[in-house]
């Protein structure tokens, strides 16, 4: 047994056990919804059509979560005048479970069991990240497990990591922190002796008196041979020949 359905302006085909997407509607996870607007119900060849909907008609659903679509871009472009827009949007959508099609004198209901589980979880679930994102950074001996927190009305539901099994905790004395970093203390007291240079009382090396050498009392460069050699010129006064 089939039906269409209207909703959110568009019509669906559908039948009991269908996972059914369509605009968002309000409600939390796991509440019935009711559709009314039941244009068309058919079993085998028996076929009933409304005008425009059949009277007494209507299709049950359960609501599994509201959430934002896979992401629509839109790109406006002018050619030679240098404008360029981008734009993203992603459109709400709840997804439900078809449950029961009552109308035209039939009934068919589902009897199977309603997940409540998000696309987010199944989609890490399927390449078998749920918990090793956060079993990588503890020990051994600690447990994951993957928990649904929901966000609100409207809202899609979070996924977090819950620790089953906790480690025992070490505790420690102060004698005993104590006593392992005397030894790293006096080795890098050592090192950083060792790294100093010798410094004399009162006195400052040239690099930082000011930032600059004293080269007052320096002594000239010692002359090559052919400066030696060469005769020493001297100029008359300004103005005389």
């Amino acid at each position: 047994m089939y039906a269409v359905i209207k909703t959110g302006g568009k019509q669906y085909r559908v039948k009991p056990g269908d996972v059914l997407v369509v605009e968002k509607l309000a409600g939390e996870p796991g509440d019935a919804v009711a559709f009314d607007q039941v244009l068309m119900v058919g079993e085998g060849e028996a076929v009933t059509v409304g005008a425009p909907v059949i009277e007494g008609a209507s299709v049950s659903a359960t609501l599994i979560e509201t959430r934002k679509g896979d992401k629509v871009k839109i790109f406006k472009k002018i050619r030679r005048q240098g404008y360029r827009r981008t734009r993203g949007h992603r459109q709400a959508e709840s997804v439900l479970r078809v449950t029961a099609i009552a109308g035209a004198g039939q009934s068919e209901t589902w009897d199977g069991e309603v997940d409540l589980t998000p696309l987010a979880v199944l989609r890490l679930r399927a390449r078998n990240l749920a918990a090793r994102a956060v079993a990588a950074e503890l020990p051994e001996d600690v447990e994951v497990e993957t928990v649904v927190e929901p966000q609100g009305k409207g809202k899609s539901p979070r996924v977090k990591a819950k620790v089953v099994e906790t480690a025992e905790a070490v505790v420690e004395t102060a004698e005993a922190v104590a006593e392992d970093a005397a030894p790293e203390a006096a080795a890098e007291a050592a090192a950083e002796a060792k790294q100093a240079p010798a410094k004399k009382a009162g006195k400052r090396p040239p690099e930082q008196a000011g930032g600059f050498k004293n080269t007052a009392n320096a002594k000239a460069p010692k002359q090559s041979k052919s400066q030696a050699r060469a005769p020493i010129r001297k100029t008359s006064p300004r103005g005389k020949g």
